[in-house]
């Protein structure tokens, strides 16, 4: 018994039809029955299990993810939808189809580029079944077949392009494969939903004199960077240079101008002081002739109007005069000559044209504290 269900799975094993395997198990059990029972119950049991067979071989369960072509008598007749199917039975006989996306690897393949370099290239197909009817009437094994014509169309394309190009536009080589499978295989039923080439290997001898060529490119953009960076320090340097310098012009200006502002200033104090103690000078010698006339015998004197003007503005210093300081008299001015001798006419000018830093007139009255402020 044990060796007669190794039988039956050696013929599952080969893929022949439910109702060849149904029929040759009937025969079977009936053969072995007739060696222990009875004839009429032999009939009986061939009786039952015909109508089980029959039975099994009308139900066809049909999975979500698959349809089945139905042939009786070895004629198309129509498509089992997912779920419970009645067929004639042991007439009948179905074809499965998985109706998902499935994997096709494309072998490596070896192609000569345009350029007449070696390269090594292989994808992976994704399809789909979308005519179980043409899948089935139309080709024989739609996979290899699939398979096959992609291997052809990976070689075509890569031999029609140049190694540069075979090696950097992968989403060119993909979308010209794509298309070109499109057609045939739209008669058999199925959809190329997209290739992928995976890899394109140029031959050992291309692959070290790229390499070379790579390194060497390298080191050009590394010189070209370093030279960049050194200009743009150099540019760097000489622009603060320059800020610097023009900093520094800024500055020396400035105290070139306050220098010649205190230059200036001095000089009219010193004009000031000048006209001050020539003044003085003539105020001094008039006291001492004042003293030498009151040292004399006579009691009536002939002053003149320069000796009576500073009598009238330093009267408090002659010890015993009687000289009102309110007595109305002034000093006399210099005269035209003594004045352009000193400059005394261009003093306030001079003094009107100086502008300390913020905008004022420098106090050209105060030298010390004229001093200290150009200083600061």
């Amino acid at each position: 018994m044990a060796s007669v269900f190794r039988f039956l799975g050696r013929l599952s094993a080969r893929g022949l039809p439910t109702n060849t395997i149904l029929a040759v198990t009937l025969v079977l059990v009936g053969l072995f029955a007739l060696t222990f029972l009875p004839p009429v119950a032999v009939v009986g049991l061939l009786l039952v299990l015909l109508a089980v067979a029959a039975v099994v071989s009308a139900v066809e369960l049909v999975q979500a993810y698959e349809k089945r072509t139905l042939t009786v008598f070895g004629e198309y007749r129509k498509l089992l939808e997912p779920g419970f199917n009645l067929v004639p039975p042991f007439v009948s006989q179905t074809y499965s189809f998985d109706m998902r996306t499935q994997t096709l690897n494309v072998p490596r393949q070896e192609a000569i580029t345009e350029d007449n370099s070696p390269v090594v290239a292989d994808a992976v197909v994704y399809i789909k079944v979308v005519d179980p009817k043409k899948a089935f009437l139309e080709v024989e094994d739609y996979q290899n077949a699939v398979s096959y014509l992609a291997q052809t169309t990976l070689r075509a394309v890569l031999g029609s392009m140049e190694l540069d190009e075979t090696l950097s536009r992968r989403t060119e080589i993909n979308s010209r494969i794509h298309n070109q499978l499109d057609e045939p295989t739209d008669e058999w039923g199925v959809r190329v939903e997209s290739v992928e080439v995976r890899e394109v290997k140029p031959s050992a001898d291309v692959e070290n004199a790229m390499e070379q060529q790579s390194s060497a490119e390298r080191r050009r953009r590394a010189m070209i960077l370093e030279a960049q960076g050194e200009r743009r320090s150099a540019v760097e340097s000489a622009e603060g240079e320059k800020q610097s310098s023009i900093i520094r012009a800024q500055g020396e200006k400035q105290a070139q101008i306050l220098e010649a502002q205190g230059d200036a200033i001095s000089t009219v104090l010193r004009a000031k002081s000048a006209q001050s103690m020539g003044e003085r000078a003539i105020i001094d010698k008039g006291m001492e002739t004042l003293t030498k006339i009151g040292q004399g015998e006579s009691t009536t004197f002939v002053l003149p109007q320069e000796l009576t003007s500073l009598v009238g503005r330093y009267g408090k210093a002659l010890t015993g005069s009687d000289v009102q300081e309110n007595a109305g008299l002034d000093s006399k001015a210099f005269d035209e000559e003594t004045r352009e001798l000193l400059g005394l006419d261009d003093i306030d000018d001079i003094a009107d044209g100086l502008e300390t830093e913020d905008g004022d007139r420098p106090d050209v009255e105060n030298l010390d504290a004229f001093d200290r402020e150009v200083e600061q």
